[in-house]
């Protein structure tokens, strides 16, 4: 079939194409996640015998990465927004923000929101897996509040002018005018940060996530067969972050071509 292998029809323009093809990617990351236990259940020991595991720990770190991801891309532009903001006080509590989260290491900050977190706010309750979805969440917001705060900077003043000037609001100004226009300029550093993220969510398994990768270094400690193993969890992240390159790589040819029109 020509959409399974990537061939549009001709008479189909670039942007039914660049749909086509988010739609495809999404539905054979969908498939993939369901389905993958089948190929692996016929590799041999010590693989097929976990291959469910393997598919359970595939979907918990695409959640975590959805999850997180969108998140992040949240707090990114209220971050951004922060630091561009005419009160001092704001702006210094985003660029704090943006430094200590980007001046630590991942791995510490997951430690943190889940043993260090619940002790300094008594009461609160977080489990492994939403720890970790607040750790990725605000390790990559900082990351992303700085593509879209270049982003917001890339957009010529004579924008915000002109709209100011036809009698928009400054919120509406920042809404219909500015901020389309910074998105689609910071989307490709976002959708490097969501790769990179779905790789980082297997520091999830510090905290007792059982993630693909948590999987992965379990069954290599049961066997001491690490080639197999590794080699697995190798295969099954570059699946992911080959589909999700490839959606994220039609988002922006269908973004820049909606901007030429």
């Amino acid at each position: 079939m020509n959409v399974a292998l990537g061939v549009w029809p001709a008479r189909w323009t670039r942007q039914q194409r660049s749909t086509a093809t988010i739609a495809a990617s999404a539905l054979v990351l969908v498939l993939f996640m369901w389905g993958v236990a089948k190929p692996l259940s016929w590799m041999p020991d010590p693989v097929g015998p976990v291959a469910d595991e393997f598919a359970s720990g595939t979907r918990v770190t695409v959640w975590l990465t959805l999850a997180s991801g969108l998140a992040g891309i949240a707090i990114g532009v209220l971050t951004a927004v922060a630091k561009l903001a005419p009160f001092p006080p704001i702006r210094w509590a985003a660029d704090l923000y943006v430094w200590a989260v980007r001046g630590t290491p991942l791995l510490v900050q997951v430690l943190f929101v889940y043993f260090a977190l619940p002790a300094i706010v008594p009461g609160l309750q977080l489990s492994d897996f939403t720890s970790a979805v607040v750790a990725l969440a605000v390790n990559v917001g900082a990351y992303n509040a700085e593509a879209i705060r270049a982003g917001i900077v890339a957009v010529p003043k004579g924008q915000t002018e002109a709209a100011r000037a036809l009698g928009l609001s400054p919120l509406q100004t920042f809404r219909d005018v500015v901020f389309p226009q910074a998105f689609k300029i910071a989307l490709p550093p976002l959708v490097n940060n969501v790769v990179a993220l779905l790789k980082d969510s297997s520091l999830a398994y510090v905290i007792g996530v059982v993630e693909l990768s948590n999987v992965g270094n379990r069954l290599q400690a049961a066997t001491f067969e690490p080639v197999p193993t590794l080699a697995t969890t190798a295969t099954i992240y570059l699946v992911l972050t080959t589909v999700l390159t490839r959606i994220s790589g039609a988002i922006e040819r269908r973004l820049d071509l909606e901007q030429r029109r």
